[in-house]
């Protein structure tokens, strides 16, 4: 089943698909080793895995299990970064959030404006029940953003990631469709 890639606007973004022209600013957030310090794998130091990335993004969507949308600002056109609901699962109605922004972006409520309007995307269009978001516990400006949304911490992943030798935990965020509030 198809998932088609929605196009959303909000007061200062942009949430779009992702176009072939986009894999040099993808690369450079994506090898920028301070955006990706709380990722779950290491900066990107081969320029293909941006087309890869993109590949994946239009497969993603062709297989019906999610959408990756770049965001941009709309002042100026600036490509932000990404967020994505991945793993949709019509039959359980749930779907996982991501998200991933460039240090100029940081600070600024962008992510939770952007996240905000792919969620009431996924509630209201695609019926979900559940989303689900993950973090590293030591990313307290990302679990401000899940807890500003109205996600609520269900639990802990002890260990779960090794990146370049750093161990660490993952926080579990959940938000049902009883507690989404899609107003700031």
């Amino acid at each position: 089943m198809s998932l088609p890639t929605p196009t959303l606007h909000t007061d200062r973004l942009l949430l779009r698909p992702f176009v072939d022209e986009d894999a040099d600013d993808l690369f450079a957030l994506q090898s920028n080793p301070t955006v990706l310090r709380y990722w779950d794998a290491p900066p990107w130091r081969d320029r293909a895995r941006a087309d890869r990335f993109l590949a994946a993004c239009r497969q993603m969507a062709e297989e019906g299990t999610g959408a990756r949308l770049a965001v941009d600002r709309l002042s100026d056109g600036a490509f932000l970064g990404w967020c994505s609901l991945s793993r949709w699962n019509p039959d359980f109605r749930s779907a996982s959030l991501g998200y991933c922004y460039g240090e100029a972006a940081w600070g600024s409520g962008y992510a939770t404006e952007a996240a905000r309007e792919l969620l009431r995307w996924a509630f209201d269009r695609l019926d979900l029940n559940r989303v689900q978001a993950e973090t590293d516990t030591r990313n307290a400006a990302s679990a401000h953003v899940l807890e500003k949304l109205g996600f609520l911490r269900e639990g802990t992943l002890r260990e779960d990631c090794v990146v370049d030798g750093d161990v660490s935990d993952s926080w579990v965020y959940g938000l049902l469709r009883r507690e989404w509030r899609p107003t700031p």
